[in-house]
């Protein structure tokens, strides 16, 4: 039998409230569900004629990660303690060494200006990058997390690696959320260390490698691809004993993906409700919205960010992985003013 696939089609405000279902206790709803099949055309059905498992994964509440509710969209700040990331790398630390001053101011201005999560890396994770030897990562995380602690910022930390002896020094210098950008495929000892920390973690999809993943990555069917391999992360992880309530899931723009499979992807989003898991989706500034805008400076994508951002929200993701912290505050501070406003006039 075909497997079937649920996404459902959402909207700020339905029609008839009841007849619809709020999208895992958040602020969107959906009316509708498309059924998507391999080589079918979708099937759109009413959201009561979904099967009762699905609508339960759909509408479940998701928990809160690391004391930060997902009621309402969420800021992840992007601190790379590397010379050599695509878009930050050198500011905050060079071979030479790391610039504690500043990334503390910096991490101080992405709380003033709204984040709710720190995520900081020691290995750059760009297409071509190579792997980081673990003392080089671990003397870049720990003196930079330390620091952070240190000069009094409270907010969860999210530590970007792939390895185990890295997270383990990151978490005992005050690391408190996992981002783990091969979702437990790199270093086999990182899943187990995670479930016997109980430690909330972002699994993500990846094809390959960062140094080969953009040779020439293959799918069958993106979307239903990545969300079948993520389906499969989740699943390994509950076997090692994490809990779905502690994993968010991030289909991973960029990372191993055609600028056509980003597309599928970002149009697609709704689909991973289906996971039962917060949706984090990091797209800053990366090499697709230049190559569709014409824009050669990392730095110079925020708009493109901010709007690909603001649409990721319409499909109900959790948790936006930016570098322009201040710029998407404002964004979601509008965005919320105008969906409060149709709300009200809808009443």
């Amino acid at each position: 039998m075909t497997t079937a696939y649920y996404q459902p089609i959402l909207t700020r405000a339905p029609r008839n409230p009841d007849q619809a279902i709020r999208i895992a206790g958040g602020w969107m709803w959906a009316e509708a569900i498309d059924v998507l099949r391999r080589g079918q055309s979708p099937e759109r059905i009413a959201v009561e004629d979904a099967p009762s498992d699905v609508r339960a994964r759909l509408t479940a509440p998701r928990a809160p990660i690391a004391g930060v509710t997902m009621d309402r969209p969420r800021v992840m700040g992007i601190l790379n303690v590397t010379p050599d990331s695509f878009s930050d790398g050198g500011q905050l630390a060079t071979d030479a060494g790391l610039h504690l001053d500043t990334i503390q101011s910096r991490a101080r201005a992405m709380a003033e200006a709204g984040a709710d999560i720190l995520d900081i890396g020691g290995e750059s994770t760009r297409p071509g990058a190579k792997e980081v030897p673990v003392p080089e990562e671990i003397a870049r995380i720990v003196p930079a997390i330390e620091a952070l602690r240190a000069g009094g910022v409270t907010l969860p930390i999210s530590l970007d690696t792939r390895k185990a002896a890295v997270a383990e020094a990151g978490f005992a210098a005050g690391a408190t959320i996992l981002n783990d950008v091969s979702g437990f495929g790199f270093d086999p000892a990182l899943g187990p260390w995670a479930a016997r920390e109980q430690v909330p973690t972002c699994l993500m999809h990846a094809q390959g490698t960062p140094e080969t993943m953009q040779a020439n990555p293959q799918y069958a069917d993106a979307l239903l691809d990545i969300y079948d391999a993520l389906e499969a992360m989740v699943a390994r992880a509950e076997a090692l004993g994490l809990t779905r309530a502690q994993i968010m899931v991030d289909p991973g723009i960029g990372f191993g993906k055609t600028r056509a499979h980003t597309l599928a992807i970002l149009r697609g989003l709704s689909l991973f409700h289906g996971l039962g898991c917060p949706i984090l989706l990091g797209v800053s500034r990366k090499s697709f919205i230049g190559a569709l805008t014409g824009t050669d400076r990392a730095a110079d994508r925020d708009p493109g960010s901010l709007a690909l951002g603001l649409a990721a929200i319409e499909h109900g993701v959790q948790i936006l992985r930016v570098h322009d912290v201040a710029g998407t505050c404002q964004g979601l501070t509008l965005w919320d003013v105008v969906r409060q406003s149709a709300e009200a006039s809808a009443d």
